[in-house]
């Protein structure tokens, strides 16, 4: 325990860092934020996770010095909170969003919290160095390291985050469960992450290794011996007599003598019995976190470990291009703009991470291209040529859903085509990836019914066959611009505009009624504002808070610049603009369509989740969506805090969210924030009213605050969310009891059959996988149909295909997932379920779950994968999907200490270490 007089200048970082966060009572080495309501005071792993990523990109950075900057000084950094955004202000320059990295960092973080909350891995002791079973951590450990390397070079990143979550949660588990600070430890085990060192003085099955403690405290109940040993958690497996417990209060183990426990996980002793430890134990966590984030940059170099964090404030581009004869123009307008965008952006901050393109026509689909080398990117692009007539319609929603599996999140999609689909039966699985992947998706249709060349047409085709790109646009934030050939071009420049990063202002009402104005609000923050209108319109109005205006004349006016092509109107204001509320007036034929745009570092993420309290830790069970009837959490992150209009202004704060339904834009209540630690952090949290929740549909998020100095901030998200009816989860498991399996409680965390055990890690050729389905009901009686899809198509079976659940009913169903011999190793597999509400009126739109696994050939535990030298990778794969859920989308990212000249130290030992040892 550290003396009470001990300077802070003596301290590591974890314990500096934990003086500066202020954070409400928590439980250390407890998953996440929301964990800091149980015990005071407490390091969680989201903490240790973050802070190493942020130490490692920070020693990225200061020895990657920025092309055309000034090398970064290390000293600038010390003694100072680390946070992303001052981070990626002092590398790339001020008013650069550090938004895509914090998200990367927040996928990271979950999958490490959620090794405690997920039935088939809280429970599992080798993936926790718990009941002494060492050896077999360490063997899941480093095979849980050896997979994010694979995935990231494979440039599947999101299932590389999620393994490597799982492999720091085990990593930081072991200083908190084991006895390797009691041991009197100063430094992380040297063989922890080298598999071919042995891992030796361990105890034995016979060695007692605790006393008993009837006390919440245990400081003297380890024996005294140098073999290394762990606590035993629960009854699986057992206790034998003589050894330690994990103890604390959700420990059932505890009360079995020895009693008592030693776990570290917090300041608590009502958790932890070696509570008095605690801050060792994060400290030597912490300091073997940055060792596992400094080997992967190892084994990625520097680019492919830039691409893993997403350190670039840049996004991607992603085209989906119909390929048949009549589309001529719309590919000349693909590759025009591709060629500007790489032209203008090349070797700048916003030069785009990735490029991907994905073809189509009918009956064929794909093959989808990444890349993240633009000239090998234009080079393929212009390959592409319009052949062939075939009849519309076309299989765009399939390729737009393999685009969606190889986009990185928060990306935007442009589909180029003039045809309807032809798969719109895929419509609301398209819908549920892109909110899902937090992509925007744009339709640019060049529609035109008096053109007959190139396309046949058999049958009078519906005025109403663009509704499935209507409803994707929809769903995830975009949305569908009708033009002609003789435009194109022209309504293409706003590719390169919208993967700029531009947020989408908020309109008042969000779509235009007769003689109503819609209403936006521009503060001091905003830049480069561009009003875009479409449809029938004979005029509009644009008024600033002045009065002054403009209407819809072509070419320079008192606001802005104004173009029109065709149907398509774009507005470019002048910087700039008089902050307060703007008005557009539009009358127009029909439902024109209106959005607003600006360039801002001042934005936000959301995440959902349920506060659990039983299970092995407290904390926050992450989800994608809201579930119908079960109380849930919103989460803030707001980005981009340090930009204020004056270096002095006091920083931005914000009170409340509003809820809108969709589309209509009506508002379902106001709900306040409350903060989550230092402003600076930018963390808010609020509980959704279960008016919103008492049933399905979709919804959108409208963040409200002020400035520095009282003005008005507004916000909106990205793309709404939606309350669905049923939580519906896959995983996969080594080992699975047959049949259904029904519970009466429909918890998240209510465990599944006793046989069900953690995950293996990946799939091997050759292998039948077992996996289990959970689906449960909070809102009411449910009649479902369930579905299942494999990408590729390997053989699924299923043994539940139609279920009825009643109020606070859960079920568990089973499927294997048969991996032929022929299956290509290091490739991903995705197994997507769907539940449908049964009957034909049901207006409910169908829950989706999205597995993604790897497909990894065995491998002896010494043959890591090679150092990469090659830094541009391509992956070039079939009509194929892959995809992993992501249990929500929570992030602290940004908060953290260097701490003083030990980080350099430790820092570059640590790296020269894994060099040497990898």
């Amino acid at each position: 325990m550290l003396p009470a007089d001990v300077p802070l200048c003596h301290l590591g970082a974890p314990v500096l860092l934990l003086l500066q966060l202020l954070l409400p009572p928590a439980s250390a080495f407890f998953p996440n934020i929301w964990s800091l309501l149980a015990a005071p005071g407490s390091i969680t792993h989201q903490d240790l996770t973050e802070e190493a990523a942020l130490n490692v990109t920070l020693q990225l950075f200061l020895e990657q010095p920025p092309p055309g900057r000034a090398p970064l000084r290390l000293e600038d950094f010390l003694g100072r909170t680390l946070l992303a955004d001052d981070l990626f202000a002092a590398y790339f320059g001020p008013g650069y969003p550090s938004r895509r990295y914090r998200a990367a960092l927040g996928e990271v973080a979950r999958a490490n919290a959620a090794q405690d909350f997920l039935p088939t891995s809280r429970n599992d002791p080798d993936l926790h160095f718990d009941a002494e079973r060492l050896g077999q951590g360490r063997t899941r450990l480093v095979g849980a390291l050896r997979e994010a390397v694979v995935a990231a070079r494979a440039l599947d990143h999101t299932l590389a985050r999620q393994r490597l979550g799982a492999a720091l949660h085990a990593l930081q588990d072991f200083y908190s469960h084991s006895n390797w600070v009691e041991l009197g430890k100063q430094q992380p085990h040297p063989h922890l992450l080298w598999p071919r060192q042995e891992l030796r003085s361990l105890a034995q099955v016979g060695d007692p290794t605790c006393s008993d403690c009837e006390e919440l405290s245990c400081p003297g109940n380890l024996l005294g011996f140098t073999l290394l040993t762990s606590g035993y958690f629960g009854t699986h497996p057992s206790k034998p007599p003589g050894k330690c417990s994990h103890g604390g209060h959700f420990d059932q183990s505890s009360s079995q003598p020895p009693r008592g426990g030693i776990n570290k996980d917090s300041t608590s002793p009502g958790f932890s019995p070696h509570h008095m430890l605690h801050l060792q134990a994060a400290n030597l966590a912490l300091l073997a976190s940055i060792q596992a984030f400094s080997l992967l940059r190892n084994r990625l170099g520097d680019r492919g470990f830039s691409r893993l964090l997403d350190i670039t404030p840049a996004s991607s581009l992603s085209f989906v291009l119909d390929t048949t004869g009549s589309m001529g123009e719309e590919i000349n307008a693909a590759k025009i703009q591709a060629r500007h965008i790489v032209e203008q952006r090349r070797g700048s901050p916003m030069e785009p991470t990735h490029y991907i393109l994905v073809p189509f026509h009918d009956p064929g689909f794909g093959p989808v291209f990444i890349t993240s080398d633009p000239d090998t990117f234009w080079q393929q692009l212009n390959e592409i040529h319009a052949l062939g007539g075939g009849d519309e319609p076309e299989m765009c929603l399939s390729a737009l859903e393999l685009a969606l599996l190889h986009t990185p999140p928060l990306s935007d999609i442009f589909v180029f085509t003039d045809a309807s689909p032809k798969d719109a039966f895929l419509t609301n699985r398209v819908e549920s990836l892109t909110q899902e992947r937090r992509c925007r998706v744009t339709f640019l249709i060049t529609e035109d019914p008096s053109r007959v060349q190139g396309r046949a047409r058999r049958e009078v085709l519906s005025p109403l066959r663009f509704e499935p790109y209507e409803a994707v646009a929809l769903a995830s934030g975009g949305e569908v611009i009708f033009t002609k050939d003789q435009y194109i071009r022209d309504v293409a420049a706003i590719v390169g505009d919208s993967i700029a990063d531009l947020v989408t202002l908020p309109l008042e009402p969000p779509v235009v009624v007769p003689e109503r104005p819609l209403v936006f609000s521009v503060d001091r923050l905003l830049q480069r504002v561009t009003v875009r209108i479409h449809g029938e319109v004979s005029s509009f109005r644009i008024r600033n808070p002045a009065g002054v205006s403009q209407d819809q004349e072509e070419g320079e006016g008192p606001l802005g610049h104004t173009r029109r092509f065709g149907q398509f109107w774009l507005v470019s204001m002048n910087d700039p603009l008089q902050t307060g509320t703007w008005e557009i007036q539009v009358t127009a034929k029909g439902t024109p369509r209106v959005r607003v745009q600006a360039q801002t570092s001042l934005d936000f993420l959301f995440h959902f989740g349920i506060p659990m309290e039983d299970g092995p830790h407290p904390g926050l069970y992450p989800l994608t969506q809201p579930v119908a009837g079960l109380q849930t959490q919103l989460l803030v992150e707001v980005t981009g805090l340090g930009s204020r209009g004056n270096p002095g202004d006091p920083l931005p704060h914000f009170s409340h969210v509003i809820l809108r339904g969709v589309p209509r834009g009506a508002e379902l209540g106001r709900v306040p924030l409350e903060p989550m630690g230092p402003r600076k952090r930018g963390l808010l949290a609020a509980t959704l009213p279960p008016t919103l929740l008492s049933t399905a549909g979709p919804f959108s998020l409208e963040l409200i605050g002020q400035d520095g100095v009282g003005q008005g901030l507004h916000r909106a998200a990205p793309q709404p969310s939606a309350v669905v009816p049923v939580l519906l989860e896959v995983r996969c498991l080594r080992k699975v009891r047959l049949g259904l399996e029904k519970t009466g409680r429909a918890l998240p965390l209510t465990g599944p059959p006793p046989q069900l055990s953690g995950p293996p890690g990946f799939l091997a050729p050759g292998t039948k996988a077992p996996l289990s389905l959970r689906i449960a009901s909070f809102s009411g009686p449910q009649d479902l149909d369930l579905r299942t899809s494999v990408n590729p198509s390997f053989a699924l079976t299923f043994n539940l295909s139609r279920v009825r659940l009643e109020q606070n009913e859960s079920a568990w169903g089973r499927l294997w997932l048969e991996v032929p011999d022929t299956a290509a190793s290091n490739s991903v597999v995705m197994v997507t379920v769907s539940a449908t509400t049964d009957g034909e009126a049901s207006t409910v739109p169908p829950t989706h779950a999205f597995l993604r696994l790897l497909v990894l050939a065995p491998t002896p535990q010494d043959q890591l994968p090679a150092p990469v030298h090659s830094t541009d990778p391509v992956l070039t794969a079939g009509s194929s999907a892959f995809h992993l859920p992501t249990l929500g989308t929570r992030s602290m990212a940004g908060g953290g200490l260097v701490g003083n000249p030990w980080w350099r130290t430790v820092g570059v030992l640590l790296l020269l270490l894994g060099l040497a040892s990898w």
